[in-house]
């Protein structure tokens, strides 16, 4: 492949950054059209973000080929619905969405820094372990939602005590360390000369993990306000 073809971790960082700036750009956009009451209602602004955003990503990493432009359609859904979000917990929790933001950036460089360093190494038990928690956290979610159709709660997502701190710690936690995987895939997509296309799709896989770390942070973080 020539060269001009190939993805590199420069052009993955620069795809990261254009989706981060659509994402930031939707979020304050519903954020300032909530603030001035000129929105549709938070019910539908979430749900259309998250369902539309869920089809996208499945789309995007299925057919990893259309991400040029699926990758920016997710990050915009993603930001209508966390700008809804942020705003309703703006409402209840004053300042609490700005402080996930700021942890979220922290943990981002922090995380990359391990990285760079090879503090940590991600080798191919990293990966699995992660993997594995990745997929018991997202088996538990989907869980929790099919019994909450049912009228039956999941304390541990929800509650404030210290079982449902806890349960948000180490799910963060893992959040976070998911962030290694997405850095170590746009590494080695360069080492091996993947197509051009895959920048879109390495930072696509980037967004969604900062956004599920952002979300896991506003939930611990109305825990401990609680």
């Amino acid at each position: 492949m020539a060269p001009a073809e190939a993805m590199t971790v420069g052009g993955a960082a620069a795809k990261t950054a254009i989706l981060a700036i659509l994402l930031a750009g939707a979020a304050g956009y519903i954020w300032w059209s909530l603030a001035n009451g000129s929105a549709a209602p938070i019910g539908t602004l979430i749900l259309v973000g998250i369902v539309g955003g869920l089809v996208v990503a499945l789309a995007t990493i299925f057919v990893p080929r259309i991400s040029p432009w699926t990758a920016p359609l997710y990050a915009v859904l993603e930001g209508v619905a966390l700008g809804a979000i942020s705003w309703q917990m703006e409402v209840t929790y004053p300042g609490l969405p700005m402080l996930a933001v700021g942890l979220t950036l922290a943990t981002l460089v922090g995380m990359l820094a391990l990285y760079s360093t090879r503090i940590i190494r991600v080798t191919e038990r990293v990966r699995a372990v992660l993997g594995a928690a990745v997929l018991g956290v997202m088996l538990f979610y989907v869980i929790a939602f099919a019994l909450r159709l049912f009228g039956i709660p999941m304390p541990l997502i929800h509650d404030a005590g210290p079982f449902g701190i806890g349960f948000s710690v180490v799910v963060t936690g893992i959040a976070a360390f998911t962030l290694l995987l997405d850095f170590d895939a746009i590494e080695r997509g360069a080492a091996m000369r993947a197509p051009r296309y895959f920048e879109w799709y390495t930072a696509f896989g980037l967004i969604v993990g900062l956004v599920w770390l952002y979300l896991e942070l506003l939930r611990l973080l109305s825990k401990l306000r609680r």
